[in-house]
């Protein structure tokens, strides 16, 4: 099974990260997660996380490096998730597919119930 290529952000803001949960009615209901969503048809990485965290959140962000990339594989579906580090400009805050946000210590992280695919970012970042 070929991986869905999605990319996600980790956004700072004053030395915290920011991760969003889940609504009730989506896949990984529940967890935590880092935003951001798929990769259209042909499209860069860095401008799909653009228009997923504008779409999403209403959220305009510096992307600043790339940070890391790995594959996880689901019950019934693969994800190749590629995460940059990012800089917070504004929000709306407009959730879509959220339903609650938060801006968090990295040493915090460990606190939340982070979606699996994420857990290499949170262990990279705890490092």
């Amino acid at each position: 099974m070929k991986p869905i290529k999605v990319v996600c952000g980790i956004i700072w803001k004053d030395g915290k990260v920011f991760i969003a949960r889940r609504k009730p009615n989506k896949s990984l209901a529940g967890f935590w997660e880092f935003p951001g969503g798929k990769l259209e048809e042909g499209e860069k990485a860095e401008t799909a996380l653009c228009r997923e965290l504008e779409e999403e959140l209403g959220m305009k962000i510096k992307i600043s490096d790339f940070f890391g990339s790995k594959v996880h594989h689901y019950d019934t579906f693969s994800i190749e998730l590629s995460a940059y580090t990012c800089e917070f400009l504004s929000a709306s805050y407009q959730l879509t597919d959220h339903d609650e946000i938060a801006f968090v210590p990295i040493n915090n992280l460990s606190n939340y119930q982070i979606a699996p695919a994420d857990l290499f970012i949170v262990d990279l970042l705890t490092k």
